[in-house]
C-alpha cells in the first residue's frame, strides 16, 4: 500500500498547484488494474498454519529521529520531542535471516514549543523487536530483541544521573540485528543493480523523469496505468503481511483516494534531493527543506481539503533496477 502521511500545513506551504507541462508518454507496465488488483492479490499470496508478523516498536524522548530496517526508511518523525509507535515491518524483511534496524538521531530544532540544537541528558530512544501469528497479530507477541541508547554517569543540580552518551552532540547512529523466519523469499532486492555505481547526473535524470511521469499519470487520473506499475511492490507487499480479502479492499480503496478525493491537487516536483538506500540498491526523491513537516517526506506529493483545512499527502517511492534492465521499477 502506499505509505501515506496527512499533515496540517502551516500559510507558508499552501499555495496553488502547478500543472506541469510535459510529454512524457505513459504506458501500461503490467496487466495489474484497480479492477482485477484484489482478485490478482488473491491468487498470489499464499497462507500458512503459522504466519510470522514482526512489529517494531520505539519510544523516543527529546530528540527527533529515522528509522531504518534493512536499510530502508520506516519511520520519520521531525516534529514530536517525544514520540513512539508499533509497527508491522514485514514489508522490509525479503527474506529468513538477520535483518539489520538502524536508527539516526537529531536534535529537536524548531518546535512548537521547544528548539533544542544538541542532544540532552534526557535525550534516548528504545527499540524493540516482536514476533506475533497474523491470525492473532493483535495480541502481545514475543519480543525477539530490545535496543537502548546507550548512557554514562553524569551529575545535576540532584546529584548523580545516568545521562545520554551523545549528551551535547548533534548527530547518533546505532544500528543492531535481530533474527527473522518467514515462510517466503523475494529475490528482487538482491537482484537489483548497486544504483552507486550509476554515473549520478544519469540516474538522477531517470528518477526524476519517472516521477515526473508518476505525476502526470495522477493529475490526468489515469487509474489503470498507474496501477500498472505497482505489480511487484503489491505481490510482495501482500505475500510479506499475508493480506486477506479485507486487507486488499483498504489498500484499493486507499490508492484510489488520489483519484477520487475532489480536491486533490498534485504539487509541482522541485526542492527535491537524489536518495539511496537498501544498500545501494533503491533510490528515491525526498524533500529538500528546513520545514520539519516537509523535511524528508517524498518529492511526489499532494495537498488536499476534505474541510478540515489544507492537508498534504506524499507518495513515497523506493525503486530500484533490476539486473540485466535499464528502467526503474517501484519495489515498495
Amino acid at each position: 500500500m502506499k505509505n501515506i502521511i496527512l499533515i496540517i500545513l502551516v500559510a507558508l506551504f499552501i499555495f496553488p498547484s502547478c500543472k506541469q507541462n510535459n510529454n512524457l508518454k505513459s504506458e501500461k507496465m503490467s496487466n495489474l488494474t484497480s479492477k482485477n488488483y484484489i482478485e490478482t492479490m488473491l491468487r498470489t499470496v499464499k497462507h500458512y498454519d503459522y504466519e510470522p508478523v514482526y512489529f517494531l516498536t520505539y519510544v523516543q524522548n527529546v530528540c527527533y529521529s529515522e528509522i531504518l530496517v534493512n536499510d530502508i526508511p520506516v519511520h520519520k518523525n521531525f516534529t514530536e520531542l517525544g514520540d513512539g509507535e508499533t509497527m508491522e515491518i514485514n514489508n522490509y524483511i525479503f527474506k529468513s535471516g538477520l535483518q539489520k534496524v538502524t536508527f539516526r538521531l537529531y536534535p529537536a530544532i524548531k518546535g512548537k514549543d521547544f528548539d533544542l540544537k544538541k542532544f540532552t541528558d534526557e535525550t534516548d530512544m528504545k527499540i524493540s523487536i516482536s514476533e506475533s501469528d497474523n491470525i492473532n497479530k493483535n495480541k502481545k507477541g514475543k519480543e525477539i530483541t530490545s535496543y537502548l541508547t546507550p548512557t554514562i554517569d553524569g551529575v545535576n543540580e540532584n546529584g548523580a544521573i545516568k545521562k545520554f552518551a551523545a549528551t551535547g552532540k548533534t548527530y547518533f547512529e546505532a544500528s543492531f540485528t535481530f533474527e527473522a523466519k518467514v515462510p517466503y523469499e523475494f529475490s528482487s532486492l538482491d537482484k537489483g543493480q548497486d544504483l552507486r555505481k550509476w554515473d549520478s547526473e544519469k540516474l538522477e535524470k531517470k528518477v526524476v523523469d519517472f516521477y515526473k511521469n508518476q505525476l502526470v499519470l495522477l493529475e490526468n487520473k489515469k487509474i489503470e496505468e498507474y496501477f500498472s506499475y505497482l505489480e511487484i511492490k503489491e505481490k510482495e507487499t501482500c505475500q510479506s503481511l499475508f493480506y486477506n480479502r479485507k486487507d486488499l479492499q483498504d489498500v484499493l480503496d486507499s490508492y484510489l483516494e488520489a483519484f477520487t478525493i475532489p480536491n486533490y491537487q498534485m504539487q509541482p516536483l522541485e526542492n527535491y534531493k537524489l536518495k539511496i538506500y537498501g544498500d545501494g540498491r533503491i533510490v528515491c526523491l525526498e524533500i529538500e527543506s528546513l520545514n520539519n513537516h516537509l523535511r524528508g517526506e517524498s518529492a511526489l506529493w499532494a495537498k488536499l481539503d476534505e474541510g478540515d483545512g489544507i492537508m498534504a499527502d506524499f507518495l513515497q517511492y523506493y525503486l530500484y533496477i533490476p539486473e540485466g534492465k535499464d528502467e526503474l521499477e517501484i519495489l515498495r
